[in-house]
C-alpha cells in the first residue's frame, strides 16, 4: 500500500467510526466502545507507519481537483513534511489515551455513544488539517473542530454553566474566523492558488501584494482557535466540559491547531517584519497574564487552562522569532504533559465522585488515595516547570534560545525587538509557571481542605493511560538531536545562557511558592473562624462571610474557598483578586460589546413594535374603516337608493351650474 493510500486513511478511519457511532451507538450499545477505540487506534498505528516511511525525508505531496470553480481551484491535496508527519503521530497517541480514557471516565454516562462519536470526529477533522495540502480543505477540518467543541464543551447540557461555555467557545472563535476566511481569500488571490506549496512557492518569488493585511487577517483566526490574547476568554470557562475533552482540546486539537497553520505558513508571515512584532506582543501579553491569571486560580482546571495559554504563548512566541522547529517541538512535548494533567485531574475528580473537588482548596489526603495521579502529575508539573531532565525543559530552553538568537541580530527573517519582547516575557513566564505549578502540586496533593467521600480504585483504564503519557512527559526531551532533521535542521539544543537564566527562574519561582505556602500554612493553623469569615469579606465574599460567622453548613466550602493558607494569595497581594477573574477582560467585552449589541436590540425591537407594527396596524384598519362605511351604504333599500340618486343628479346639476355661470 502506498504511503499517500496510508495518509488518506488517518483521518479516514476515525470519520467512519464517528459515523457508526452516530449511527449504530443507540441501537447496538456493545459496538460503542469499539467503534470509540479501534479506528482511533488503527489512525494512530498508520501515522506511525506514514512518519516511519518519511523519515525526515523529502515531502510527501498528492492532489487531485475536488471540483472545478472556474477560477482559483479546490484541490483534495495531501502536504506531509516533517512537522505534519510528528503532530498526526501526537494527535493519534492523545485521542487514543483520550478514548481508552473515557470508557472509565464516563461509563454511567447515558450520553456516551454521542460523546464517543464526537471525539472520534473532532480526532479526524484535526488530523484533517494536519495532512491538508489545500487551505480550503484545512478550513473544512478547521469548522469541524468548532463544531465538535461546541458539543463537546456543552455535553453537560442541563448545566447553565455548560450551556454558557460551549455558546461562548463557539462565537469567540468564529469571531476570530470570520477575518482568518478573509485572509485565506485574499492569500489565494496573490497565490492563484488554495495549495499551500504554490503559496509558499509565491511568497519565496516575493509575490504577495499585501503581505502584512493578509498575516494580520490569518492571526485573527489563530488568536481564536489557538486561544491568544485578546481572543482567548473562551478556553478557561469550557472547563465545563468533560475532563477528557479538555484534555483533547488543550493538548492535540483544536488550540494547536492555530499554532499548528502558522508553523506551516511561517514564510507568509514572515514576509511582513510588522506582522512578526504583533504576534511577539500578542504572545507575550498571553505569556505573562495568563500566567498571573493561573496563579490565583482555585479550580484546578481553569489553572490548567490558563497554563495551556501561556504554552501557546510559548509556541506563537517561537514562531515570532521565526523558527517553527522549536514551536512545534514544544507542541509536541507540551501536547504529552498537558493531556497528562488534565486526565491526571481527571482520575482526582472522579476519585471524589464530584467535580466540586475540582477546587483545590477542598482537596486533602489525596496523595495516598490516588497514587497513580500524583506520581504522574509530578512528573508532568516538572515537565510543566520546565525542570531538567523533563521534556518541557528542553522544548521551552528551545523557544528562548530562538528568541535569544533573534534579540541578538543573528535571524534572517525575524526583527530583534521581537526577539527581545519574546525573550523578556519567556523568563518571566517560566518564573510564574513553576510558581504556579509548584502551588498547583501543594495545594493538590497536600492540602488542608475537607475529607472527600472515597469512592475506591480508579479504573486500570484510566490510570493505565496516565503512566503511558508519564513516559514522553519525562524522555520526549531526549529527541533534542533527532528532531532538526525533521523540521529545518536548526538546532534545538538548549544554549547555555537561556538555560541558566530558564531553570534558575523556575527554581526561584518554586521556590519561593513553597516558603510561601510553609508560611501561609503556619499562620493557617493560627487563624480563628472569625478571621476567616473577615477575610472572606473582603474579598466580596459578605454573604459566604455570614455563613462561616453563623455556622451555617455552607461553612466547609466557603472556608476552603477563602483558605488563607493558599500561597497565592499571599505572592499576588491586591493583584489576586484582578487576576482571579482574568484581569476582568470578559467585563471589558460586555462593556464594549455586549451591552451595545443588547441595547441596539432593544432598540430595534421597540422600533419594530412601536412604529413598523403601528404602520402595519394601520395599514388594515384603514381599508377596514372605510370597508364598514361602504357597508352601512349597503342598505337593500330601494327607496335609500333612489334618494341618493337623487341628491347625486341634483349636486352635478347646481356643480354644472356654477362651472357655467364663473366661465361666463
Amino acid at each position: 500500500m502506498t504511503t499517500t493510500t496510508l495518509a488518506v486513511l488517518v483521518p479516514l478511519l476515525p470519520f467512519l467510526g464517528a459515523v457508526a457511532g452516530l449511527l449504530l451507538g443507540r441501537t447496538v450499545p456493545g459496538l460503542v466502545r469499539p467503534l470509540a477505540v479501534l479506528p482511533t487506534l488503527a489512525a494512530l498505528v498508520i501515522a506511525v507507519l506514514v512518519a516511519a516511511r518519511h523519515g525526515g525525508g523529502a515531502d510527501i505531496e498528492s492532489a487531485t481537483e475536488l471540483t472545478p470553480t472556474g477560477s482559483v481551484p479546490i484541490e483534495l491535496a495531501l502536504h506531509i513534511d516533517g512537522f505534519a508527519a510528528l503532530v498526526a503521530v501526537l494527535v493519534g497517541v492523545v485521542a487514543s489515551c483520550v478514548q481508552i480514557y473515557s470508557t472509565g471516565y464516563l461509563r454511567d454516562d447515558p450520553r456516551y455513544p454521542s460523546y464517543a462519536a464526537l471525539v472520534s470526529l473532532f480526532t479526524s477533522a484535526m488530523l484533517l488539517v494536519v495532512y491538508s495540502g489545500d487551505l480550503m480543505v484545512l478550513m473544512v477540518g478547521w469548522e469541524i473542530m468548532g463544531i465538535c467543541s461546541y458539543f463537546l464543551v456543552g455535553h453537560y447540557w442541563e448545566t447553565p454553566e455548560a450551556r454558557a461555555a460551549s455558546l461562548k467557545a463557539f462565537l469567540v472563535t468564529k469571531l476570530g474566523d470570520v477575518p482568518f476566511l478573509i485572509g485565506l481569500f485574499a492569500l489565494a488571490a496573490d497565490a492563484g492558488s488554495f495549495r499551500i506549496t504554490t503559496v509558499l512557492a509565491t511568497v519565496a518569488d516575493g509575490g504577495l501584494d499585501h503581505p502584512t493585511l493578509i498575516a494580520l487577517l490569518l492571526l485573527a483566526g489563530v488568536a481564536g482557535k489557538s486561544a491568544q490574547f485578546p481572543l482567548h476568554t473562551w478556553l478557561p470557562d469550557a472547563m465545563a466540559g468533560p475532563t477528557p475533552v479538555s484534555a483533547l482540546i488543550h493538548a492535540a486539537t483544536m488550540v494547536a491547531a492555530g499554532v499548528y497553520f502558522v508553523a506551516r505558513l511561517l514564510p507568509v508571515f514572515a514576509a511582513s517584519a510588522a506582522a512578526l512584532v504583533v504576534l511577539a506582543v500578542m504572545a507575550a501579553v498571553t505569556m505573562a497574564g495568563s500566567a498571573l491569571a493561573a496563579l490565583a486560580q482555585d479550580d484546578i482546571k481553569r489553572v490548567l487552562a490558563y497554563s495551556t495559554i501561556g504554552q501557546l504563548g510559548y509556541l506563537t512566541g517561537a514562531l515570532a522569532v521565526g523558527d517553527r522547529g522549536a514551536a512545534v517541538f514544544h507542541l509536541l512535548s507540551h501536547g504529552a504533559f498537558k493531556a497528562l494533567l488534565f486526565l491526571g485531574a481527571g482520575v482526582i475528580i472522579h476519585a471524589s465522585g464530584t467535580n466540586s473537588l475540582a477546587a483545590m482548596s477542598r482537596m486533602k489526603s489525596l496523595r495516598d488515595r490516588v497514587p497513580d495521579a500524583f506520581w504522574t502529575m509530578t512528573v508532568a508539573l516538572l515537565a510543566l516547570a520546565a525542570i531538567p531532565p523533563f521534556s518541557g525543559f528542553f522544548s521551552k530552553e528551545a523557544v528562548l534560545g530562538a528568541a535569544e538568537h533573534a534579540a541578538t541580530g543573528h535571524s534572517e527573517t525575524a526583527p530583534s525587538a521581537a526577539g527581545w519582547i519574546v525573550l523578556v516575557a519567556g523568563l518571566i513566564t517560566a518564573l510564574l509557571t513553576a510558581a504556579y505549578a509548584t502551588r498547583l502540586w501543594l495545594l493538590a496533593f497536600n492540602g488542608r481542605g475537607p475529607e472527600a467521600p472515597d469512592h475506591g480504585r480508579q479504573p486500570i483504564t484510566m490510570t493505565a493511560v496516565l503512566w503511558v503519557l508519564a513516559v514522553p512527559s519525562l524522555a520526549f526531551g531526549l529527541t533534542v538531536g533527532v528532531l532538526p532533521d525533521w523540521f529545518d535542521g536548526h538546532s534545538l539544543t538548549p544554549t547555555l545562557t537561556t538555560s541558566v537564566l530558564g531553570t534558575g527562574l523556575a527554581l526561584v519561582g518554586g521556590l519561593v511558592t513553597y516558603g510561601a505556602w510553609r508560611h501561609t500554612t503556619a499562620l493557617a493553623a493560627r487563624v480563628p473562624m472569625g478571621a476567616v469569615a473577615a477575610d472572606a469579606g473582603a474579598d466580596g465574599g459578605l454573604v459566604e462571610a455570614e455563613a462561616i460567622a453563623s455556622h451555617e453548613p455552607a461553612y466547609g466550602d466557603v472556608a476552603a474557598a477563602h483558605d488563607p493558607a493558599d500561597p497565592g494569595r499571599l505572592l499576588l497581594g491586591p493583584l489576586h483578586r484582578h487576576a482571579a477573574v482574568g484581569f476582568h477582560l470578559d467585563a471589558v467585552y460586555a462593556a464594549l460589546f455586549v451591552r451595545p449589541v443588547q441595547a441596539a436590540a432593544s432598540l430595534v425591537r421597540f422600533l419594530d413594535r412601536e412604529v413598523v407594527e403601528t404602520y402595519v396596524r394601520g395599514a388594515g384598519t384603514a381599508p377596514r374603516w372605510l370597508g364598514a362605511a361602504v357597508r352601512r351604504a349597503q342598505t337593500g333599500n330601494v327607496q335609500t337608493y333612489l334618494s341618493a340618486l337623487l341628491a347625486g343628479t341634483v349636486v352635478l346639476a347646481v356643480a354644472a351650474v356654477l362651472v357655467a355661470t364663473v366661465g361666463a
